[in-house]
């Protein structure tokens, strides 16, 4: 049935399945109607495109984490000094009180940059061919990133960051995009998962990277100039396999016209379509207007003020708790590792266990606030396990973030709609990075942070309320839907036009 179909698209007149720019571009190679497939090579698709896209998401994802967070090793490296990140704001004082208000802004400019850049690269992607498009903005990512070595200043150093914000901002947005035009909304979680939870990977292979830069004694450069050179290579490296990212399923140079058709038609079911290019006001409108994608927003703006502050400040936290420069990038291999571990579990649970995604956000949000808490209310003298296990345990905010994006992705359809959405989420993750640091106040030191702590505290009661009104409202959603007549001719027509979730009777959400 599909060499059938596959055969009788081809012998239609170009002009009625062409992938143009205003309708889907499945409607390319499948037609109106379900074409019958087998099972087993549905499997073989799945896994051929699995081996392909994760391994590649999975590491870009992973440079793009390691990329902003080793300015929090960098200036245990000696850049704090190099760069003025440090100034004194009370000398009569011993020993003097110093402000590193110029380190919190130089990890907010990235967010900023990257808040600039979300919107008109997330739609470049859209409108033109993605491996293309991808391939140049990371191999300028890389020189950008490689630049950072040639930063003599704080002013300079903001400038860099900004920029690179922007460049970088393209990868997040494009990933999830990818995931859900080739994956069903079943299969979805479990894959934004694997690529996502490079961020605890990283955390650990970073730290690793870092610890054995931290050994240089010699060179012309300082330690921290090494870093930042390695990464920015590293990326340049993986912007050339972008190259290679094919634009859809329905042109996936992997597949064979075959398993093209297999790819796309294991999609119509869940109705999110595969990709097209136009960019539609009409989405945008609809995607400004949709409760639901602004209840997404709130909760990862809310959920991501921890990250702002552990990414660019984690090891220097763990210091005040008496450890030396290396045992403090040691220390952060365990929140590392139960990011990895937890992002993944979830993923796995989500898969296999209908509407559970807001569930397990509200559990995960729970030890975020215990370690929020064990850190602030514990003792801190030298070597301290209490805030040292607290600071682990915050880890859990990487599924809690996981989790949003899936429920975000799997939640729209239409192409523009999708690009809107992915590109909300992300404003909202540099929204909270921009918090985040904010709420570090070096004077209040001896007072163990309490604005950080606190307002990391309230912003997760915040994401469980979010979490609570979402769930509500999406079922309410599905069960009007379940109420209005079905017909599964129309259902197969309507699934590759390129309509929106409030537009298509037949798509159903996932809670």
């Amino acid at each position: 049935m599909v060499q059938a179909a596959a055969g009788a698209l081809q012998s239609q007149p170009q002009e009625q399945f062409s992938s143009s720019f205003e309708k889907d571009a499945a409607a390319a190679i499948v037609p109106d109607h379900a074409v019958v497939f087998d099972r087993s090579l549905a499997r073989r698709v799945q896994r051929k495109i699995d081996w392909f896209l994760i391994p590649v998401m999975w590491f870009g994802y992973g440079l793009v984490y390691y990329d902003k967070a080793i300015l929090g090793s960098a200036v245990l490296f000696g850049m704090t000094q190099d760069l003025q990140l440090r100034v004194v704001v009370d000398s009569s004082t011993t020993p003097p009180i110093t402000s590193t208000q110029r380190l919190s802004w130089a990890t907010s400019m990235f967010y900023f940059g990257m808040l600039a850049g979300l919107y008109p690269l997330t739609f470049l992607l859209q409108r033109f061919n993605i491996g293309r498009v991808l391939c140049g903005i990371v191999i300028l990512w890389g020189l950008i990133c490689m630049l950072t070595a040639a930063v003599n200043n704080w002013q300079g150093l903001y400038a860099q960051r900004f920029f690179l914000g922007f460049v970088e901002s393209i990868i997040p947005t494009g990933f999830m995009c990818i995931v859900s035009g080739y994956y069903t909304q079943e299969e979805q979680a479990l894959r934004q998962s694997w690529w996502f939870s490079s961020t605890g990977a990283w955390t650990i292979i970073g730290g690793a990277l870092n610890y054995g830069f931290a050994q240089i004694i010699g060179g012309s450069l300082r330690r921290w100039q090494y870093i930042y050179l390695l990464a920015g290579a590293l990326t340049v490296g993986f912007g050339c396999v972008c190259f290679w990212i094919p634009n859809s399923a329905v042109d996936a140079w992997f597949l064979t016209k075959e398993e093209r058709v297999v790819a796309v038609e294991r999609l119509r079911k869940g109705q999110t379509g595969v990709r097209c290019q136009m960019l539609k006001k009409e989405q945008l409108r609809e995607a400004l207007l949709d409760i639901k994608i602004w209840l997404v927003f709130f909760m990862m703006a809310a959920a991501y003020t921890v990250n702002g502050a552990v990414s660019g400040f984690g090891p220097l936290i763990v210091s005040t708790f008496g450890y030396t420069t290396l045992e403090s990038i040691l220390l952060q291999f365990p929140l590392g590792g139960l990011v990895f571990v937890f992002v993944l579990l979830t993923g796995y649970f989500s898969s296999r266990i209908r509407n559970i995604n807001l569930i397990l956000l509200i559990l995960c949000c729970l030890p975020v606030i215990a370690g929020c808490a064990m850190i602030w209310k514990s003792d801190w003298y030298p070597r301290a396990p209490t805030p040292v296990a607290g600071y682990t345990i915050i880890g859990f905010f990487g599924p809690v973030v996981f989790l949003i994006i899936n429920i975000g992705m799997a939640n729209v359809a239409g192409a523009t709609k999708k690009s809107f959405t992915a590109a909300a989420i992300f404003v909202a993750y540099c929204v909270g990075n921009i918090v985040g640091p904010q709420l570090i106040k070096t004077q209040t030191l001896e007072r163990h942070y309490p604005e950080l702590w606190l307002g990391l505290i309230i912003c997760y009661c915040i994401v469980i309320i979010l979490a609570i009104s979402l769930y509500l409202h999406l079922r309410t959603e599905n069960k009007k839907r379940d109420k209005l007549p079905s017909n599964e001719a129309e259902r197969d027509k309507m699934a590759f036009r390129d309509l929106t979730d409030k537009e298509n009777p037949y798509f159903r959400y996932v809670l």
